[in-house]
């Protein structure tokens, strides 16, 4: 995470909360055949982490390997920086690690595949958390509970949140001024939004976009979903999860907690989803923005750096990213996502898996708690190519260097607006993103074809929750 090549891993990072999974249903449809093979593999006795390699650089595996081993020199520990293009080759990587019998103990997994690394893959941590809760206490009081919740399962805990971005809108200095506009307030709504584009597409050239997006599952049309009080799946929370909440939260900000997310019914028909579909089709018909693309935005820091873009939806990776690419501190500001209905928004975090298939199970859950430290994370991302998930690290002299200068925003989005939540990610999550962005492309293309294109999402998202995964 700290290693020279800010580029490639920055605009990983990016595409981290947004990236497709699909490589996750087939991991968990051949779970049965792989666990069943008994094929020996290459075991010389150390736990072994998997990672995703542009995004763990030489510099950082050697923070962990080397601090991990001053605090538990009994334990061996490797860790598998796997090259891969994005998180789905990932996971297929991992994918052929378990057929092959080399599977990790560890995987770094995201919160588009923590459902369906719990449910088929993984180990939940409840027992190691009771048994230790004197030792997380520290922990849990930094780290805001959402952020913890959107790591649980149907009551349990399966990871320990280290990371996480928010969707919040970066803006960029330099066409604030061209437009002769102030930078938003923080309870700007969807229609300071829209005067704002149109004030930037005057005083720009032909070449100019003022608002640009991703075709993702983070950062895409969902955090409009959210403002605009509805989401793609119907939103619910299970049971349980109060032998965490009563340990390590005070009452009023456990409240309303429950054992995880669960996202069920579809509602892409759904007069708030078509809603909020028809407002950014009509910022393409009026050219305030294009018709997302997809994937996981590999030009975009390019476009924005130069001033070809005025604003974008991206979380406090960007921070370490623009200024790696040469934006100054002080030539782009973050502001919270507009206010719609709600001024809700929306995130993704990152921790660690256990597989069950691991034989050091112990060993695994003491590498969770030396990952989750202030002083690992404060080593890790001394760059700021992600928004760390303990509170207390995100402080003015952090943002410093690299901006922007309103910082507060990447943790008062959870401080602040308390129902911001995680990106719906079912364990059907490959095949949900898959029709999300399809039918996205196409419901933009005109007003006219939101609702035709919704329809057909419809029936494709209801067929794909049908599914066993």
């Amino acid at each position: 995470m700290t290693d020279s090549q800010p580029t490639r891993r920055t605009l990983l990072r990016y595409g981290a909360y947004g990236a497709g999974a699909a490589a996750l249903a087939g991991t968990a449809a051949s779970w049965d055949r792989l666990t069943g093979a008994d094929i020996p593999g290459r075991d010389d006795g150390s736990l072994v982490v998997a990672t995703l390699g542009p995004a763990y650089g030489p510099e950082a595996i050697r923070t962990l390997t080397e601090g991990f081993k001053k605090v538990h020199p009994d334990i061996k520990l490797r860790i598998n920086a796997v090259q891969a293009v994005d998180w789905s080759d990932f996971f297929a990587k991992i994918l052929t690690q378990i057929a092959a019998g080399t599977a990790p103990d560890l995987v770094y997994v995201a919160t588009e595949g923590v459902q369906l690394f719990a449910q088929r893959l993984g180990v939940p941590l409840d027992d190691w958390v009771k048994r230790d809760a004197e030792e997380l206490r520290e922990y849990f009081a930094d780290v805001h509970p959402s952020l913890v919740e959107s790591m649980m399962y149907e009551g349990s805990l399966y990871q320990l949140p280290v990371e996480f971005n928010a969707a919040d809108m970066y803006l960029n200095d330099q066409v604030l001024k061209r437009a002769g506009a102030d930078f938003p307030a923080a309870d700007w709504t969807r229609d300071d939004f829209t005067a704002l584009l149109r004030d930037m597409k005057k005083s720009s050239g032909s070449q100019f976009t003022p608002y640009f997006w991703t075709n993702r599952l983070w950062g895409g049309v969902v955090p409009w979903l959210f403002a605009n009080d509805t989401n793609l799946l119907t939103e619910s929370k299970a049971p349980g999860g109060s032998w965490l909440w009563d340990s390590f939260y005070p009452a009023a900000v456990r409240e309303g907690r429950g054992g995880g997310f669960r996202w069920t019914t579809p509602q892409a028909t759904h007069e708030r989803v078509e809603e909020a579909y028809d407002y950014l089709a009509s910022l393409v018909q009026e050219g305030l923005c294009t018709r997302p693309e997809g994937g996981n935005g590999q030009n975009l820091i390019g476009v924005f750096s130069t001033g070809r873009v005025g604003v974008t939806p991206a979380g406090g990776f960007w921070a370490g990213g623009l200024h790696l690419a040469g934006m100054k501190a002080g030539s782009f500001d973050a502001q919270y996502f507009p206010r719609w209905r709600t001024q809700r928004m929306q995130f993704g975090a990152a921790g660690y898996a256990l597989l069950r298939t691991s034989k050091r199970q112990q060993e695994a859950w003491e590498f969770i708690k030396y990952a989750a430290r202030r002083d690992t994370l404060m080593r890790l991302f001394e760059t700021n190519q992600t928004t760390p998930a303990r509170r207390s690290m995100l402080t003015a002299d952090r943002y410093r260097e690299t901006g922007p200068n309103h910082w507060q925003v990447f943790y008062d989005t959870l401080d602040k607006f308390p129902d911001t939540g995680p990106i719906p990610a079912p364990p059907q999550v490959a095949e949900v993103e898959q029709v999300l962005l399809k039918h996205t492309g196409t419901a933009l293309a005109s007003r006219r074809s939101v609702a035709p294109a919704l329809r057909r999402m419809q029936s494709d998202l209801e067929k794909a929750m049908e599914r066993d995964v």
